[in-house]
């Protein structure tokens, strides 16, 4: 995962997709940000939704998908669409990763209403449900309290069938994972000390709506902070067998910046081919 805010230009992309296929990774996906989030200083940054539309029509097959998009950006209509359309473009290899939305200065400076944490709950469940119903019925109509569409006809279909993959970050225990036991696909979650009693809420979560767990792709997201300055090759092949014992079916490895893509080479040669074993 690449937090493409943070300067990363559309050459660099171009790299990364490369080196993405051909060092057998499985995933491309990239934050969805305006402004910085690691930096200090505004460093600029492509939208995200256009990127993976772009890289759909450069890469043949890697999927790619965002991590995440927040609720409160898009109109559902909006998400929906842009999502198909990278559907189209890549062959159905698109994933939407989803979320609430959390950086309230990024809010503030690009013009995007920040309500309370649970008006933003309330919003992002609307979302989902208009967006899975989008994919799932040729049209329906949907009033709530912070959308209403009339009569939505929904053409094209997403190519992958039932729908592309939702993924919904975050670990917030009373909404944030029963809004992942009704609607996702996978969840991604943080590798802490918590991460074993955010997945027992998961389950009763799952437990009742009805759905299998085991439905559901659970992953997290690590630094890919690998090489001769950074975490220790087999460090961190002990950590991913350790989340694989917890049911873990991919990481996602974080890259801050894009300035070299020595540290993709080290986890093509030297993790993937053991990890795969795990």
């Amino acid at each position: 995962m690449v937090e493409g805010q943070e300067g990363v230009r559309w050459e660099d992309w171009l790299a990364l997709a490369r080196a993405t296929e051909e060092l057998g990774f499985e995933a491309l996906f990239r934050s969805d940000h305006y402004g910085p989030v690691v930096a200090q200083e505004e460093r600029g940054s492509l939208d995200a939704w256009a990127t993976l539309a772009g890289l759909a029509g450069v890469t043949s097959r890697i999927r790619l998908g965002t991590l995440v998009s927040p609720a409160t950006f898009r109109h559902p209509s909006v998400l929906a669409k842009n999502a198909v359309t990278v559907d189209h473009i890549s062959g159905g290899r698109v994933e939407v990763g989803l979320g609430a939305g959390w950086n309230e200065a990024e809010h503030r400076r690009y013009g995007f209403p920040f309500p309370p944490l649970g008006e933003r709950m309330d919003v992002f469940a609307e979302q989902l449900e208009i967006v899975h119903r989008q994919w799932s019925e040729e049209s329906f109509s949907f009033e709530g309290k912070h959308y209403t569409l009339e009569r939505t006809l929904n053409s094209p279909q997403p190519l992958r069938r039932p729908h592309p993959p939702i993924m919904i970050g975050g670990g917030g225990e009373r909404k944030t994972l029963r809004l992942v036991a009704q609607y996702a696909q996978a969840c991604n979650l943080f590798a802490g000390p918590e991460l074993e009693r955010k997945l027992d809420v998961l389950r009763e979560h799952c437990a009742t709506v009805g759905r299998s767990y085991d439905d559901i792709e659970k992953t997290v997201m690590l630094p890919l902070d690998v090489g001769p300055d950074g975490r220790d090759v087999d460090v961190l092949l002990r950590e991913l067998e350790r989340l694989a014992g917890l049911g873990i079916a991919h990481v996602h490895g974080r890259v801050n910046e894009m300035e070299t893509i020595t540290p993709l080479e080290i986890i093509g040669e030297r993790v993937i081919p053991v990890a795969a074993s795990f």
